[in-house]
């Protein structure tokens, strides 16, 4: 592999995704394990920037500041929502089990709920260095029971991208490990299922990727002594029969690939339903907006929709 083939963009994809494909990727370099200061800064730097950067525009929502049972979460109403509509999401966001809480998931909870359609509950969990593995998931079992107080199981959907996708799945399986009902369905966009980086794209993709590297340092930093093969750590090496209807989307350029193909190919094989959708030359997230990320979308609402009761 050449660093001319690497910066390769394609013209199979929309100008605006050319454009996302030309963003040069950053390498960052993380600080030692037990350095809690330096990672404090870098994640507070680092939340910074994806603000400033990607998160600056004013999304069509409103949007409540509230409390669950103790954990910070946001609740996010879409103009297309109907006032009688009892269906909520639930949602988990990104940033490596280390970054994109607070602000940055209050926009993204806002992102989430455009996208999806549905009332959204964005789920603020805590995460490391203060609070590594298994506060993360403490705090998604605690918003997802008092979600199921007020809700009938089939009016609750759950889901999350890249680390959000590795809470989200990781419920799942502790969900019913403690006797929980699941799901109406499950949306894994890109998830971070796999805290080992077994799989294939995490060396095929490694260069093609212009969004995410490895992240190997943060995951022995979340896991916090504990295998990483663990499934709660690594939903990918869990018993999945049990999951609800799965959403999982990931791309061609994606160094999560793997991940999620490995995972539809599991629930399948689990007799689970599981619809895959891959972005041609879509590195990790998406677009930001282009037009493949808006068919996505509109896959998404057709399937919550498919999923739904009414």
């Amino acid at each position: 592999m050449t660093d001319e083939s690497a910066g390769y963009v394609p013209t199979s994809v929309s100008a605006q995704a050319q454009q996302w494909l030309q963003i040069p990727k950053q390498t960052p370099t993380y600080p030692p394990t037990d350095d809690t200061a330096a990672w404090l800064s870098m994640i507070e730097q680092t939340d910074k920037a994806v603000v400033q950067q990607f998160l600056s525009v004013e999304l069509p929502v409103t949007t409540d500041d509230v409390t669950v049972d103790g954990v910070p979460v946001f609740v996010v109403r879409g103009p297309a929502v109907a006032e009688n509509d009892r269906r909520i999401y639930l949602d988990f966001h990104g940033g490596g089990l280390i970054t994109g809480g607070g602000q940055v998931a209050r926009t993204m909870t806002g992102m989430a709920a455009l996208s999806g359609g549905l009332t959204t509950w964005g789920v603020d969990y805590r995460m490391p260095p203060l609070n590594p593995y298994p506060a993360g998931l403490d705090d998604a079992m605690t918003v997802y029971r008092h979600a199921l107080e007020d809700h009938d199981p089939a009016d609750v959907f759950v889901g999350g991208g890249s680390a959000g996708g590795n809470i989200a799945a990781a419920l799942m399986l502790r969900a019913h490990d403690e006797g929980l009902p699941m799901p109406a369905a499950l949306v894994l966009n890109t998830p971070e299922i796999d805290l080992t980086e077994s799989g294939d794209s995490f060396y095929t993709n490694a260069q093609f990727d212009n969004i995410l590297g490895s992240l190997r340092e943060v995951n022995v930093l979340y896991a916090a002594g504990h295998a990483l093969d663990e499934p709660y750590l690594s939903p990918l090496f869990g018993d999945v029969s049990t999951f609800p209807p799965t959403f999982l989307k990931t791309g061609t350029r994606d160094l999560f690939l793997s991940n999620t193909v490995r995972l539809h190919r599991k629930l399948r094989n689990a007799g689970v339903e599981a619809v895959l959708h891959v972005g041609e030359a879509m590195p990790h997230g998406g677009f930001a907006g282009a037009p493949e990320d808006q068919e996505l979308d509109a896959e998404l609402q057709l399937f919550l929709e498919q999923h739904s009761r009414r």
